[in-house]
């Protein structure tokens, strides 16, 4: 999306737990360092929107979700900047 030149962005999730912890993240510790990833992430655009929505109306999702889970994959991580948590584990 950086590349595309996209500012503004809305995710949808069905994870309500997922919308709770972007929003209020230091209710959140054990995720310190995904939050600090994401945080950085999120900077690159000028609005950055996550929403729950319901998982009955989240069926084209839930369909890609599950054909991924089928297809055996070893990417992991999709970005032209490997996360920081990354590559301070490469480092040691």
């Amino acid at each position: 999306m950086k590349t595309l030149h996209i500012s503004e962005v809305v995710f949808a999730t069905d994870c309500s737990q997922l919308v709770k912890m972007v929003s209020t993240p230091t209710e959140w510790p054990a995720f310190t360092t995904h939050m600090e990833e994401f945080l950085r992430c999120k900077e690159y655009f000028s609005t950055f929107t996550v929403q729950h929505i319901p998982r009955a109306q989240n069926t084209m999702a839930d369909k890609l979700a599950r054909g991924a889970r089928t297809k055996p994959s070893s990417m992991v991580y999709v970005d032209s900047v490997p996360p920081r948590w990354l590559s301070a584990q490469e480092s040691t």
